[in-house]
């Protein structure tokens, strides 16, 4: 498969929070670059195509826009600068 992705992704494995019109999800973060993500999610049918993501670990807040889903695993894109949480 060609690569598409203008950043290298790296592996990690950490929790984190999607956050959509003051609700959250838990949901887990598989990988993780400066532009984007795969996370992992309880369905993903429920993910609407922009949200927030927040990381436990670093606490940053990243704007999110879907680019594909594949049975419960999403990959997103990040649009602008994560803030802190």
């Amino acid at each position: 498969m060609e690569e598409r992705r203008s950043s290298i992704r790296s592996d990690v494995d950490e929790v984190g929070f999607i956050s959509v019109s003051g609700s959250s999800t838990r949901c887990r973060v598989v990988n993780l670059s400066e532009g984007g993500a795969a996370i992992d999610v309880p369905d993903a049918s429920a993910i609407p195509a922009r949200f927030k993501l927040m990381t436990e670990r670093d606490r940053l807040v990243r704007t999110c826009r879907v680019v594909w889903i594949r049975q419960n695993r999403v990959g997103v894109e990040f649009d602008g600068e994560a803030t802190a949480g």
